[in-house]
């Protein structure tokens, strides 16, 4: 079953990549171009029109699934790169790890605590105040610092045996 996964999850890429590229809408339209030239010749029959309908039916049925996985795989990403901001960051909370697990009423009530938030964010300044640039540069500063002190603490650690795993 793995190697069979394995195998979907190659097809799966690649089909996507494929299918979502210049060349591949340019074959639909010349398809769809040709069925219409032909029209006449076969006298615009039930076989005619079949032959299209049948086609586009099972394409597009077979392409559902695969622009769902795909999907769930962007999704996933996406949601791991945020896990990962909201990790390294210390004012975040890492209670909205994850956060894609909680209900759909969990997350309508935190949607409503950010929306107060917003609203709170909007009546102290306006859009063209912002403090971000300052605070950006004090939070730099501070990763800075913070990276010079692991760097001092690495040189004074012992070196771990070969039996320790290490993070990157």
């Amino acid at each position: 079953m793995k190697s069979f996964t394995q195998f979907f999850e190659t097809f799966a890429s690649k089909a996507t990549r494929a299918t979502g590229s210049s060349t591949a809408f340019i074959i639909a339209l010349l398809t769809v171009i040709i069925w219409l030239i032909t029209g006449p010749i076969f006298g615009y029959s039930d076989t005619w029109q079949l032959i299209i309908n049948t086609g586009t039916t099972i394409i597009t049925f077979l392409m559902v699934f695969l622009i769902q996985k795909s999907q769930n795989k962007d999704s996933m990403a996406m949601q791991i790169k945020l896990n990962e901001l909201i990790a390294v960051n210390r004012k975040a909370s890492n209670r909205l790890l994850n956060i894609e697990d909680l209900s759909e009423a969990e997350l309508r009530s935190l949607h409503e605590f950010f929306g107060r938030l917003a609203e709170k964010a909007k009546a102290e300044a306006t859009l063209s105040e912002s403090h971000s640039v300052e605070e950006a540069e004090e939070i730099h500063e501070e990763k800075v610092e913070e990276l010079e002190k692991r760097q001092q603490t690495r040189k004074h650690r012992p070196k771990p045996n070969g039996n320790q795993l290490t993070a990157a």
